[in-house]
Formats: C-alpha cells, sequence, structure tokens
C-alpha cells in the first residue's frame, strides 16, 4: 500500500496525459489528434516491455512479433467479426503465441536472447508474408476503420492499462520477483522464486497489450503490408524509448515516450535529414552518460536540491 502511495504523483500526471488526450481533438484539431495517438501508442507499447525486460533483464528485440500478430489477426477478421472482439482477440493470440515460444526462448541468457528474440520476430514476419503470397493478399485495403478520434480513446485505454499493471506488478511479490531474476537469477531461484513461471508469466503479460496496440494501428493505417507491421524499427524504438526514460520502473516508459515523441515532431519539422543520426547520439548519450534513464536524472537532481 505504501508504495501505490508513493506512485501518487505518476498516476495523477497519468490522468493528466489521459485528460490531455482526450480533449485533443475537440481544441487542437486532427494532426495534434494524430500526435496523441502515436504517444499513447508508445507509451503503451513501451510499458509492456518493460513488464517484463525492464524487470526481469531480459532485452528482448523481438516485441514487434506480438505488434505485428495482433495486427494480422485485426486485419484477417475485418468486417467478419466485430472489432470490439478482434482487437482484444489480437491481444489473446498475441499472448498465447509468447506462451508457445517461452520456454524454449527463455532458456537462453544474455546476446544469445537478444538475438533469439530478434530471429523470432523476423521467422514469424517471413512465415506470414509467405501465407499471405500464398494467398494472392501481398497488401489489404481496409474501408470503413474507425476515425483517429476512437481510436485515440482506446488507445489511451491500453496506454492507461499497460501503465497500471507496470505499476502493480512494480510493487507486487511477482514484481519483486522479477527484479530478483534480474539481480540474480541463480541465488532467485535458490531462496524459492518460481523463476520459470514468473519470465513466462511476465513474457505472456508483455504480449497482450501490444498485440491490441498493433491491431489499432492497422486500422489506423486503413493498409496492411506484412513487412511495414513486422518492421524491426518498431523493437529498436521501444527499446530506445525505455533507455531513455529508464526502464526500472512505470514512470521511465511516460517519460521516454514523451521525450521522443516530442524529439520526433521536432525533429522531422526541421532537421528531417539528421533525424536518425541524432536519434542514435541521443541514445548513446543517455546509454554512457545517464543509463538510469530521465528518470535517474530526476531523482538525482531531487536528492541534490533537498540536500
Amino acid at each position: 500500500m505504501k508504495e501505490i502511495t508513493r506512485n501518487w504523483p505518476f498516476l495523477g500526471c497519468l490522468l493528466v496525459l489521459a485528460g490531455a488526450g482526450i480533449a485533443t481533438p475537440h481544441l487542437f484539431g486532427a494532426y495534434w489528434t494524430l500526435v496523441a495517438l502515436n504517444l499513447a501508442m508508445w507509451i503503451a507499447l513501451t510499458q509492456s516491455w518493460t513488464l517484463f525486460s525492464g524487470m526481469t533483464g531480459y532485452i528482448s528485440l523481438g516485441h514487434v512479433v506480438f505488434y505485428g500478430i495482433g495486427a494480422y489477426v485485426v486485419v484477417a477478421t475485418f468486417k467478419t467479426v466485430p472489432l470490439w472482439i478482434s482487437v482484444p482477440m489480437g491481444g489473446v493470440v498475441a499472448a498465447l503465441f509468447a506462451l508457445i515460444v517461452a520456454l524454449p526462448v527463455l532458456r537462453v541468457r544474455g546476446p544469445y536472447f537478444v538475438i533469439l528474440t530478434f530471429g523470432v520476430a523476423e521467422l514469424v514476419k517471413f512465415i506470414i508474408l509467405n501465407i499471405e503470397t500464398g494467398l494472392g493478399k501481398s497488401s489489404r485495403l481496409l474501408f470503413g476503420a474507425p476515425g483517429a478520434q476512437t481510436l485515440l480513446y482506446v488507445m489511451i485505454c491500453l496506454a492507461i492499462a499497460a501503465s497500471g499493471l507496470t505499476l502493480f506488478a512494480k510493487v507486487s511479490r511477482f514484481g519483486r520477483g522479477l527484479t530478483a531474476i534480474r539481480e540474480d537469477e541463480t541465488a532467485a531461484e535458490t531462496v524459492g522464486i518460481p523463476v520459470a513461471r514468473y519470465k513466462v508469466i511476465a513474457f505472456a503479460a508483455s504480449a497482450a497489450i501490444p498485440g491490441m496496440v498493433g491491431g489499432l494501428m492497422a486500422l489506423r493505417s486503413t493498409y496492411f503490408e506484412v513487412l511495414q507491421v513486422f518492421n524491426p524499427i518498431v523493437s529498436f524504438t521501444i527499446v530506445t524509448m525505455a533507455i531513455i526514460g529508464g526502464s526500472g520502473d512505470a514512470r521511465g516508459p511516460l517519460f521516454g515516450a514523451a521525450f521522443m515523441v516530442g524529439l520526433s515532431e521536432l525533429l522531422w519539422a526541421n532537421a528531417p535529414r539528421l533525424y536518425m543520426i541524432l536519434l542514435g547520439l541521443f541514445l548513446v548519450g543517455f546509454v554512457v552518460f545517464a543509463p538510469s534513464g530521465l528518470v535517474g536524472l530526476l531523482a538525482r537532481r531531487g536528492r541534490e536540491t533537498s540536500a
């Protein structure tokens, strides 16, 4: 209970952002509605990544596979299954896929796990690409999808759900178990923490939100193309936001996503050719000089001010 109380400022900030996002279509128009939609999307994705990778230390570079699976489920069932069923179904299928691959994938650690998750995402991408090619549908157009305003409201709900889930896991016994796994997996298993079960649960839980997010963003683009929804850049961007924000708790993804979306809007408007270069420099700078991210910088500044 004390841990939840300490996070009231974070919860208040999250609710203020949600309220601002809900008001955006009415106050600022179509462009800023899309910006708010992107921000909510990245918050949801980065929070879901933090739920597993940030807490266990198993760095995944294949989170896009859940995003892509969810998008494919929604697209494949479009106009045959109601969206209020197909979007959650995308999350369920992504979580089931995570459960299926969890045990073999989670047997490896360190750089091997990073490479393996990237490889699994690429494998699934080309399997679905071959299926679509065999069906004669290299791409699909989605007519009659909901508007950006409706998608924004649903995405805000997913961002809040992902943030709440990460916060709850952080302050719970389950989250403390995941943190123990990150610090020393062998020692955690020795003291009685069910390491394998905790890792599988966290891996599956971290897949559900991206599955639903992928389905919503497929509806947003109204155009489905396999190489687009399984683009590895999605995974790289999630990891970048988590590192810049600080992947230790639920505050980091919020700060990292807000920082990166704001920076991307600024750079695309003023220096589009330098965007990826500057993005890389920011990432290197945070890894070298501020490994705890923006959360760590703010905490250090708070300690210096109080002293």
